[in-house]
């Protein structure tokens, strides 16, 4: 897949929209048709700037945009299959722990915030709970799996962590 080929994050709302050549009532411009493909490149309050899939910018009001499912990130290797969600929990509520105790100790005045970054580097998590449906990152396995009930099984790898140790999300999505 070409690399720079026009990827939308939303699209224009049913009806279409009106869009501004400025982040200004005053400044109007062309209208966008319903359902055209967009990519949000910047934001200003409630103004979103636009690229159109024709490649015209402009500005529209953001709240209005419907945002487009993007797929999952790409996996590393082949997937297998978790029995059981409890023990990507029980590391869930370990790395939580250390971080609340982490979290307490600089608003005591305990840690630096330099301290603070350095002690909580690498440590990542994630959790997503809807009913009996669940979502939770396995940092052991570096990949989200999703289950009902015992069974669970890999839904999306995660990539690896950027050299600061800030996560860097692969999936495309919102600016």
């Amino acid at each position: 897949m070409d690399e720079f080929a026009f990827r939308p994050s939303h699209v224009a709302p049913p009806g279409g929209m009106a869009s501004w050549a400025a982040p200004d009532p005053a400044r109007p411009s062309a209208r966008l048709d319903e359902l055209l493909p967009v990519r949000v490149l910047a934001r200003q309050g409630d103004w979103a700037q636009v690229l159109c899939s024709n490649g015209w910018t402009t500005w529209v009001d953001g709240r209005l945009l419907v945002l487009l499912p993007q797929p999952p990130p790409e996996t590393g290797g082949a997937p297998a299959p978790t029995p059981d969600a409890r023990a990507a929990l029980a590391e869930v509520e370990a790395a939580l722990a250390r971080y609340r105790a982490l979290l307490d100790a600089l608003a005591a005045g305990g840690l630096d915030q330099s301290t603070f970054r350095e002690r909580t580097r690498g440590l990542r998590v994630g959790l997503v709970l809807d009913g009996p449906r669940v979502w939770v990152f396995d940092p052991a396995q570096d990949r989200w799996s999703y289950g009902e009930g015992l069974q669970s099984q890999p839904y999306a790898a995660a990539p690896a962590p950027s050299g600061d140790g800030a996560y860097a999300p692969t999936q495309a999505g919102e600016p």
